[in-house]
């Protein structure tokens, strides 16, 4: 359409030469004359509006107004803004407006259009002559900023609005919306950042419905009666104010404006709610607006008031009723126009262009300015408070500001918070000083809802008139999680119980709304085909659905309500061993045994070979000595009473072989115990075997693609019986060898043949079983939240043993569950222990058989015996201390508080301890028995 609009347009241009041409050489002439009288150089610039509109009305008397406020402040200007006004009603009127602006009035600048239907081509045409097309209206753009840099917008960009709108839904915990959006480009601009903003934050665009603007009333109330047919309840509208007062209307004669319902507007509209295109309040009370914040100031109020005289003035009452956000944008662009002119300052007429030839594109007499990349870059850097807010432009665009959120009711608005890019939404416009972005909605003001509801709507319901497709599967078998019983055969009506249908059933009656219900049937085994039929048969599943990650790429579950987990069971079947006595030590600790055993009975016989005879031992034949010294080690154990030994360091060799053997005794006693009282299956698969699963279930994939188990090993079967049946007659027989199925489904088989059957191996993650709904549905949230509530509750298992049978319970262990086999003990296992009677042997040997290790041992007790000697005579010494104080001292269990009766017993004992002291300094060769005799001997003394 641009190139055919571009040929109209030369052939305009080129009948029009020549009176361009004498147009020039006066507008030259007028300027310099101008210039000589005024002292201030003019700037020309072009703007392109619709008078005849109410926007285009108010939009002329904000520029007249801008001028005339910002030059009569600033009189000392040296340059002065000449604005070009031209009407245009369409865009073939838009573009003959700009192209005669750019040819006959030399502008630097165009300011307009009101559409944005116009922007791409003169967004375009502005970049070949350099003249920057400045837009008040325009809220995003098709092109990026590096591509389209003559094209400015004094607005902030959409992508800022639909991230405030994201935010508002998620904190009033709407996950889906629906969308009504004017049907324009526009429309389907803003379209793309809302998906773009809910994606980001994961809420669900449940339908967007595209009206157009010359839809009758008969569509849009269809348009809405099948939205009413759906459960979401939360509806975004993004129009202009004409079509937007239609739909609340037709909204309002269908039942959408009540209670249940939520209603979200855009800038689009709520920026016009106060004119006259939109004046009926009635219909639009309960709904949630946005819409960029104007903070209030003296400036504003008196701009306000001088606005609504000249309005009355110039008797354009008629066209528009107040004013908005888009004449205050408009307002404040005429300011940073007038202020870049001014940095710029006077240029000379010659200078204002390149050349004064043609460009040599499209054989036009389009001239490159020099000017507009000038005026561009000043405009870019203005930066001051306008009515609006603070002005700057960022690449491009107005830097956006916050976000009013109001609810509208009764015969007004009320403001119930804000948004900003850096706090998200807060109740009041002040800095937190905090850097996180919230998007709670707690901390609005109180909402008022359509329907004068107080209560924030939950987003979605159930249509009164529609009934909940509840589908139930058809089992053959394990009919205790769901039994079905068909009622009407035309049209599938099923009566449904078990286990799986109470836990339904209880989770309805804990949820806060009321869902009409009826089951249907499904007669194909296949439970992945029932779950496909979500949601053009079945609104939602219930039964025995196992929960499985390929699943959820079409369903969406609820939280489990049975255990989870896949495992094996197989035949309990135990081969009878006679020699299992052995098992629990592996062959090489029994050798480090009985090596053990023959090396402490040499060692014992070497040790003891230095003890003196004794009259026993003297009358005990020698052969006889010799075999209870090598059988001690044996025999200790079991006659541990007998005095074998004699010598010290054999005792003291025996006390760690008994603490080796006691260690051993008992780990081969737990490991025999282990494997006599728990049954270690062997487990392997015959040559030929088969494994069975249930017929209908995702078994056979799982086995297929996770174990790895050949398609051709697999049986499928629906009940407990066939499952016993085959088991019984093994693969050898055309049965199984094992069956691999959920927990759930084999406690009730283990249940009823519980001793012929275990369950072995691993368990294998599965998440248990779960209520399906189609992908994105609301009832999801609200039945897992029952379902944990029915599940931890004290009705569970009463539940559970109406279906399952008395002592069934979910929270049972797994007790049938066989570990992996018990492996036998090794020596590596009892190392250390070796190593440390392995080394106290050796210790002894050398004490015991060595000069140098006796020497060892003697020096070692005449040192020990000294510091016995020392601790005696400090003791002593206490003692005397506390008979010349007279105090009382505790002597085996009787208290004598006279000094004199207690030296009777201590004179005696303290003089024979004082005679070993003195030995064992004089005579330190002494061997340890004799002082020990001799020690027996002074203390029988002094006794007696």
């Amino acid at each position: 359409m641009p190139s055919t609009i571009q040929i109209l347009f030369l052939l305009f241009i080129i009948n029009a030469n020549y009176s361009f041409s004498a147009a020039a050489t006066n507008r030259v002439e007028n300027n310099e004359t101008s210039h000589g009288k005024n002292q201030y150089s003019l700037v020309h610039i072009g703007v392109v509006l619709d008078l005849d509109s109410s926007m285009g009305s108010m939009a002329d008397l904000c520029i007249n107004m801008a001028l005339s406020d910002f030059y009569s402040e600033h009189s000392n200007h040296r340059t002065r803004l000449q604005l070009h006004t031209k009407n245009a009603e369409s865009l073939l009127d838009t573009n003959i407006a700009v192209l005669d602006l750019l040819n006959h009035e030399e502008v630097h600048g165009i300011l307009g259009p009101q559409t944005a239907t116009e922007d791409k081509f003169l967004s375009e045409l502005g970049g070949k002559v350099h003249v920057p097309v400045i837009s008040f209206t325009a809220r995003s753009s098709t092109l990026p900023y590096v591509q389209n840099r003559y094209f400015v917008r004094t607005t902030p960009d959409d992508m800022y609005q639909a991230q405030a709108l994201a935010d508002i839904c998620h904190g009033f915990e709407w996950s889906e919306v629906v969308i009504l959006y004017e049907d324009t480009e526009y429309g389907n601009q803003f379209l793309s950042h809302l998906n773009k903003a809910f994606q980001n934050i994961e809420i669900g665009i449940a339908y967007t419905s595209a009206i157009s603007i010359s839809s009758e009333d008969n569509q849009i109330s269809k348009e809405l009666k099948k939205l009413m047919a759906k459960q979401t309840r939360v509806f975004l509208v993004h129009m202009n104010p004409s079509l937007g007062y239609r739909l609340f209307f037709l909204a309002k004669k269908a039942g959408m404006m009540s209670e249940g319902y939520a209603w979200i507007i855009t800038d689009y509209l709520s920026n016009f709610l106060n004119s006259k295109d939109f004046v009926a309040r009635d219909l639009r009370e309960g709904v949630l607006g946005i819409r960029p914040y104007v903070s209030k100031s003296k400036e504003l109020d008196s701009f306000q008031e001088r606005w609504k005289r000249n309005m009355v003035l110039k008797k354009r009452t008629g066209l528009v009723s107040d004013l908005n956000i888009y004449g205050l944008w408009l307002y404040d662009t005429i300011h940073s126009l007038a202020i870049a002119a001014e940095m710029i300052g006077p240029v000379n007429s010659s200078l204002l262009y390149v050349n004064t030839s043609k460009n040599g594109t499209d054989n036009t007499n389009l001239k490159i300015s020099a000017f507009g990349p000038r005026l561009l870059s000043k405009l870019s850097r203005t930066k001051f408070p306008g009515l609006s807010g603070e002005f700057q432009l960022i690449n491009g665009q107005l830097k956006p500001s916050a976000f009013e959120i109001f609810n509208v009711f009764g015969t007004g608005e009320k403001t119930v918070g804000f948004w900003t890019i850096d706090t998200g939404i807060s109740r009041e416009l002040v800095s937190t000083g905090e850097p996180t972005h919230s998007t709670s909605t707690k901390n609005l003001k109180s909402v008022m809802w359509p329907g004068d509801s107080f209560t924030r709507p939950k987003g979605w319901a159930i249509p009164a008139t529609r009934v909940l497709r509840v589908g139930v599967p058809e089992k053959h078998g394990f009919t205790e999680f769901v039994s079905v019983k068909l009622i009407d055969a035309a049209t599938n009506r099923t009566n449904a119980t078990g286990f799986s249908i109470d836990i339904f059933l209880a989770a309805l009656d804990l949820l806060p709304f009321h869902i009409n219900y009826e089951f249907y049937q499904y007669s194909n085994s296949s439970y992945d085909g029932m779950l496909h039929n979500i949601p053009q048969t079945f609104d939602m599943v219930v039964g025995d659905t196992t929960i499985w990650a390929p699943r959820a790429n079409y369903v969406d579950f609820t939280l489990p309500y049975s255990e989870p987990g896949v495992i094996l069971v197989v035949k309990n079947e135990k081969p009878l061993d006679m020699w299992i006595f052995i098992k629990p030590l592996r062959w090489d600790l029994w050798l480090a045994i009985i090596l053990a055993c023959i090396v402490m009975g040499i060692v014992l016989r070497l040790l003891e070979r230095r003890v003196r005879n004794t009259n026993e031992e003297s009358v005990r034949p020698r052969r006889e000595r010799l075999r209870m010294i090598y059988l001690s080690p044996i025999a200790v154990l079991a006659f541990p009473e007998r005095n074998m030994v004699a010598n010290g360091w054999s005792i003291f060799v025996l006390v760690f072989w008994l603490f080796m053997a006691f260690i051993l005794m008992q780990s081969y006693t737990a490991n025999l115990s282990a494997i006599l009282t728990v049954d270690q299956l062997k487990f392997a698969f015959s040559e030929d075997y088969y494994v069975g699963y249930q017929e209908g279930s995702f078994m056979k994939e799982f086995l297929e693609k996770q174990l790895h188990i050949h398609e051709s090993r697999l049986k499928n079967y629906s009940s407990v019986e066939d499952y016993h049946d085959a088991m019984s007659r093994g693969s050898k027989r055309g049965g199984i060898d094992a069956i691999f199925d959920e927990i759930p489904y084999m406690k009730i088989f283990l249940k009823k043949y519980d001793s012929q059957y275990k369950m072995v191996g691993p368990t294998y993650r599965t998440d248990g079983f779960g209520f399906a709904f189609p992908v994105g549905s609301p009832l999801t949230a609200y039945l897992s939240r029952a379902i944990l509530a029915v599940t931890q509750g004290s009705n569970m298992t009463s539940i559970e043993q109406t279906n399952f049978g008395p002592g069934y319970s979910s929270q049972d262990p797994l007790s049938s569950t066989v570990p992996q086999q018990t492996s036998s003990l090794t020596f590596y296992d009892f190392g250390g222990l070796f190593i440390i009677v392995g080394s106290v042997t050796m210790f002894a040997l050398f004490c015991s058989e060595t000069s140098l290790g006796r020497k060892f041992t003697a020096l070692t007790a005449q040192y020990s015996q000294v510091f016995f000697c020392f601790i005696s005579s400090k003791f002593h010494s206490t003692q005397d201390d506390k008979v010349e104080n007279h105090e009382p001292i505790q002597d085996a269990g009787a208290t004598y508080s006279e000094g004199r009766d207690a030296n009777i017993f201590e004179e005696p004992l303290r003089r024979g301890e004082e005679e070993i002291c003195e030995s064992g300094q004089n005579n330190g060769s002494a061997s340890a028995e004799d002082r020990e005799v001799e020690l027996t001997t002074i203390n029988e003394g002094t006794n007696s």
